[in-house]
């Protein structure tokens, strides 16, 4: 098949038959494909992600809020050229990016099912980090569901938030339990954990973090007025 009669699958066959809504700020966007020739594969915060079976080898990512930040995501992706943590862009729309399938489980459900999740994964996503940073790019948002592994490899699947300012310690974290709890007390023998329980820590996270972020700005802000106070 053609890429432009890939592009008229999508914009024909997908866009009009795919609604996605938010239910909540916190969770995934909800994705009702009613398309009988897309499969959707996946969703995140800001898009789902389809696949049809004339190009196994390629997604299309759409855009479900801030359609505004698809034209930041495209830049991301040229400044990342084709590194092997990365997925590739072929092209875009007005509302979705066309990218390279990057096979794999998410580090979340891997732990979900009980697979052991090996070094050399964490190792992949870290240099893929690294290179992101040398190219001028701040990773940002990268954690256990939008990373995967793939044959002992690692892979980002979600840039989206490459463009960002700030500090972003989620892998940073993430990394942290892996090697002071994974590591030593789940790695060899794998449990499969629910998926209430490890999706009860991912919320859970979200929260603390948040308010450690209000908690260290309410710091901030009476020291600076303290200091004010001392001036008069």
């Amino acid at each position: 098949m053609k890429y432009d009669a890939y592009i008229d699958l999508i914009e024909k066959e997908l866009l009009p038959q795919i609604r996605l809504t938010i239910d909540n700020p916190f969770d995934p966007i909800i994705v009702n494909n009613r398309s009988k020739s897309w499969r959707t594969i996946g969703s995140g915060n800001y898009a789902g992600v389809f696949s049809h079976d004339s190009r196994p080898e390629r997604v299309v990512k759409v855009y479900g809020r801030s359609p505004e930040d698809l034209k930041k995501e495209i830049e991301v992706y040229k400044r990342l050229g084709n590194h092997e943590a990365f997925s590739t862009l072929y092209g875009y729309g007005e509302t979705y990016l066309v990218l390279k399938k990057l096979e794999g489980i998410t580090l979340f459900d891997a732990v979900v099912r009980g697979v052991p999740i090996p070094e050399s994964v964490i190792d992949d996503i870290d240099r893929g980090l690294e290179f992101a940073r040398s190219v001028g790019l701040n990773p940002f948002d990268v954690h256990g569901k939008n990373v995967v592994m793939h044959d002992g490899r690692g892979y980002i699947v979600d840039v989206s938030d490459f463009y960002k300012e700030g500090q972003c310690r989620k892998w940073d974290d993430l990394k942290k339990a892996y090697y002071k709890i994974y590591r030593p007390y789940l790695y060899k023998y794998h449990p499969k954990i629910s998926f209430f329980i490890v999706d009860g820590v991912r919320k859970g996270y979200r929260i603390y973090r948040k308010l450690k972020k209000m908690g260290k700005k309410r710091i901030e802000f009476t020291k600076t007025n303290n200091m004010n106070n001392s001036r008069r």
